[in-house]
């Protein structure tokens, strides 16, 4: 199933979209999207809604230098566990809204990701009980100030700034995450082509490491890292997000 929040007509709700590709129907969701959703009967057309960030987060854990490659592309060791910082809710933001480029920061980078959706609250899971407190799957982009982010910043500045945690385009419950291309593009040109199956630390070990010291609640996300090639963006630029078997994230660039 695909989740997805929408501004639609009458205000804004959670929805189901079915159908195949250029043929979607939306179908509102009574109130939220976890355990077994109702369905208020109203419907819209793909076209006439608007998708906005499929969820809204109490917070957002991102995973460092989870693939080999990319950890050596910035000239980083390879980490003996999982490196975890936060990022805040505020930097979320859906499809098609701006990643703001802060005044501050001379080099901004895009940072594709597979990220995941927790189901429920949990803590202290196993990596074998992992799948069970599992929503779905998303597609993100770490946006990541670079040079506000080296060894004397603290990471949260660099990663945090409003805009920078794109997700979307919406939740796929039914995704098998083990060996998906998370693929990155700047104006049409492929910039990172990553395969899950490289991730350091799989999904079960993330989860376990993250619940293993705070608690997360549903709607919490977890990004699982991103592949080698990242890279600056600038004004003007359009950046998307593909994860096979999910869809497609895209964000226009603009200065902040």
């Amino acid at each position: 199933m695909r989740l997805a929040r929408v501004a639609h007509p009458e205000g804004m709700s959670f929805a189901a979209i079915d159908g195949p590709s250029g043929d979607e129907v939306v179908r509102e969701i009574a109130d939220h999207p976890f355990g077994n959703p109702s369905f208020t009967g109203r419907r819209w057309r793909l076209g006439d809604v608007r998708l906005l960030a499929p969820i809204l987060p109490s917070k957002v854990a991102a995973i460092g230098r989870n693939y080999h490659d990319h950890a050596r592309e910035l000239g980083n060791p390879v980490p003996d566990a999982p490196l975890v910082f936060l990022k805040p809710s505020t930097s979320v933001i859906g499809p098609g809204a701006s990643i703001l480029l802060p005044a501050v920061s001379e080099r901004v980078d895009f940072e594709g990701e597979l990220a995941v959706v927790i189901g429920r609250p949990c803590h202290r899971v196993r990596a074998a009980d992992a799948a069970g407190v599992i929503l779905g799957y998303t597609a993100a982009n770490d946006v990541t100030a670079r040079d506000l982010r080296g060894p004397n910043e603290p990471w949260l500045r660099g990663k945090g700034f409003d805009t920078f945690c794109p997700l979307g385009p919406w939740i796929e419950t039914e995704l098998d995450p083990s060996d998906v291309t998370v693929t990155t593009t700047v104006n049409g040109e492929v910039k990172q082509d990553g395969h899950t199956s490289d991730l350091i630390f799989p999904i079960g070990e993330l989860i376990e490491y993250v619940t293993g010291f705070m608690t997360m609640l549903p709607g919490d996300v977890i990004l699982t890292g991103t592949p080698e090639g990242v890279g600056p963006l600038a004004p003007g630029d359009t950046v998307t997000v593909a994860v096979s078997g999910l869809g497609e994230l895209t964000n226009p660039v603009a200065a902040g």
